[in-house]
């Protein structure tokens, strides 16, 4: 799940996100329910086929 202001300004219940960190942290509460941890850049930046820099 990808993460990011610019794609979405309201959280799941409808309400206004205040930042990209409650989306953040919301995501994390998902991807730990599916007993998935977030990736970390380098691991994103692998699986999407993307060079750094």
């Amino acid at each position: 799940m990808r993460v990011g202001m610019e794609d979405n300004t309201r959280m799941p219940n409808g309400d206004l996100a205040k930042g990209s960190h409650e989306q953040v942290e919301w995501s994390v509460l998902v991807a730990a329910s599916l007993n998935r941890l977030p990736a970390t850049p380098r691991e994103a930046r692998t699986i999407l086929g993307i060079r750094k820099g």
